[in-house]
């Protein structure tokens, strides 16, 4: 609308507003401004206050309130949720992996062990954001690329410091334990601000063209650890008892030793005492050695002949054969 006015001879058209427009145009910039400064932060997150693009302040869970747009803009970042990157597979929903084809990961998780043999790693790393201001403003595309692309090569630096049993083997929780630390190290340096929670070997394989080979050698392998087994369980059994009867017959040899000194002392002592008897009775001495000699032996004799002392001449004739005396 446009009102008329005449100065002079000249028409002068002055236009006039709508004041029901103006209203509405009003409203619709107050709810604007309100809906931009108000803003809810949920408990697992926090909220990066931005001025005209700067740094300004954290904002903590709840319902909060800043400079409207574009004065200021928030940034929410989760600090309290794990978050999870995968290697070598992938997840389609939770509980269930992949079934693409392995070909389309194997760039990430085909490495290189340290005998020149070749591995293909699957792993998962766990994190969280500790440092939102970092996390956001100190490394550009940190999720996922830049990331990922640590994760790789931590990974392959540590594959390739071991042999390709170790991989497949016993070094599995070793391997996950040095690449998170290693990482950590890592992720420090660059000041992503991430925490590293956790890094779960899923599973470490041969190549499917070797796995034959390989599977011949761990079954070889394990026919070793059985007979390695056996063989400790056979001398388990054997050795102690060896080693139980050498010690007892050690102990009745030095109880034999013992017994046969003690003996020779005995006798030797009472060699001894026969032979202080004998000096000061010999006769007497030597009539009782001969009676006691006698005793032990004449009982032991199963025929006995008695002579005549005084016989002279012809040898008599014995009964051969019969007992003469008993």
């Amino acid at each position: 609308m446009a009102q008329k006015i005449i100065v002079g001879n000249r028409e002068i058209n002055i236009p006039t507003f709508n004041v029901g427009w103006v209203t509405i145009v009003l409203v619709i910039l107050g709810i604007f401004i309100v809906w931009s400064s108000v803003f809810t932060v949920a408990p697992e997150e926090v909220g990066v206050i931005l001025t005209f693009g700067e740094y300004t302040r954290l904002a903590q869970p709840g319902l909060r309130f800043k400079w409207p747009s574009p004065i200021q803009t928030v940034t929410k970042v989760p600090v309290q949720i794990q978050l999870k990157e995968e290697f070598g597979f992938r997840t389609e929903r939770a509980g269930v992996r992949t079934r693409y084809s392995p070909q389309a990961f194997t760039g990430e998780s085909l490495m290189l062990t340290g005998d020149l043999n070749v591995a293909v790693v699957e792993w998962t790393a766990q994190f969280r954001v500790r440092d939102p201001y970092k996390f956001l403003f100190r490394v550009r595309a940190l999720l996922p690329e830049t990331f990922r692309d640590m994760n790789e090569a931590v990974m392959r630096e540590v594959i390739g410091d071991r042999s390709v049993n170790e991989v497949l083997t016993i070094g599995r929780q070793e391997i996950a334990s040095e690449v998170e630390v290693r990482l950590q190290e890592l992720c420090d340096q660059y000041e992503t601000g991430l925490k590293v929670e956790q890094i779960v070997l899923q599973d470490v394989n041969p190549p499917d063209p070797v796995k034959p080979a390989f599977n011949e050698v761990n079954q070889a392998q394990q026919e070793k650890e059985r007979m390695i087994n056996e063989a400790r369980s056979e001398y388990n059994r054997v050795i102690p008892r060896a080693s139980g009867e050498a010690e007892q017959t050690i102990q009745q040899a030095e109880g034999y030793a013992t017994d046969r000194v003690n003996r020779s002392k005995g006798d030797a002592e009472l060699f001894r005492a026969l032979l202080a008897s004998y000096r000061r009775a010999p006769e007497v001495t030597r009539r009782r050695i001969y009676l006691e000699t006698m005793e032990a032996v004449y009982p032991t004799v199963k025929q006995k002949i008695v002579l005549d002392s005084e016989l002279k001449g012809v040898l008599p004739l014995l009964p051969l054969g019969q007992e003469v005396i008993k």
